[in-house]
């Protein structure tokens, strides 16, 4: 894979950020955006375990897509206070995907701002993220292609990323948001994977009070160095292309999938695995 760093700054204006990297579709990391949020200063694995211990959450893992799975159905579920201890006691691959802050715990509102990028950002879909040592996402994008500004507290987190231009080399699986789940692209064996060395994205190590800025659609793989959390603010596709796909995703693709799942079982999820590779350049 062709990676470079992904670009950084201490702050930048609105003017500058729609200019320099909203318009080319170009990720940023600001180093030093949040630091007035109370959040900057209060948001660890205790706190969070101190004001939320009591919630059950939704744990996912690296297993493989398995047809009796619903979308986004979680792997298991835990109270947040015994999976926090868990994160600071040994490596685990269950990781927090899409928790809805302002669902669950609406004093955490108090402590973080919706900034000013030039993009209005969805109010009501905060969401935060967990992981404990080398969990790791799959590689995907999101089901809307938004634009999202990604807030990282506690911790080291590896990001990489690739735009949709990329695609023909990353064994994307037809019908879906992500690529083939057995390659590791901390370490992809290129002998197994061979297009993956034409692949050309970006790549970045973020650290507690960073926000990653990333582009509409931009696939994404994510992996814990050490345990930690970040939470993402999204705003909607404004090109027309990434809008009219969103709705596809969300009116036709998600449900063709879920209809072939339970027509064809694991005989669906095997030939989109085969297909992935078939079309993969």
């Amino acid at each position: 894979m062709n990676l470079k760093n992904i670009p950084r700054v201490k702050t930048i204006s609105k003017d500058d950020f729609i200019r320099l990297y909203f318009k080319p579709q170009k990720p940023v990391v600001i180093e030093r955006c949040i630091e007035d949020w109370p959040a900057f200063t209060k948001w660890n694995l205790d706190y969070m375990k101190q004001v939320a211990g009591d919630k059950t959450v939704p744990l996912y893992d690296d297993r493989p897509v398995d047809y009796k799975d619903g979308f986004n159905e979680p792997h298991a579920k835990m109270k947040m206070k015994d999976y926090v201890d868990l994160l600071k006691s040994e490596p685990t691959k269950f990781r927090i995907f899409l928790w809805n802050i302002l669902k669950e715990v609406p004093q955490l509102q108090q402590d973080f701002k919706f900034p000013d990028f030039g993009l209005r950002l969805m109010k009501g879909l905060p969401m935060l993220f967990f992981g404990g040592t080398n969990s790791h996402t799959f590689m995907h994008y999101d089901i809307d292609l938004a634009n999202i500004f990604h807030f990282h507290f506690e911790g080291k987190k590896q990001v990489i990323l690739f735009d949709q231009e990329q695609s023909k080399h990353l064994y994307k699986i037809p019908h879906s948001l992500i690529v083939r789940e057995d390659i590791d692209f901390s370490n992809p064996d290129f002998k197994k994977w061979p297009a993956l060395q034409k692949a050309k994205g970006w790549e970045c190590e973020l650290k507690h009070g960073e926000t990653l800025y990333m582009p509409e659609g931009y696939w994404h793989y994510m992996r814990y160095i050490t345990p930690g959390f970040s939470m993402s603010l999204r705003a909607i596709a404004r090109r027309p292309k990434n809008l009219t796909k969103a709705i596809y995703n969300i009116i036709v693709m998600r449900n063709f999938d879920n209809l072939m799942r339970s027509l064809k079982g694991q005989k669906w999820i095997d030939w989109k695995n085969r297909q992935a590779v078939k079309n993969t350049k």
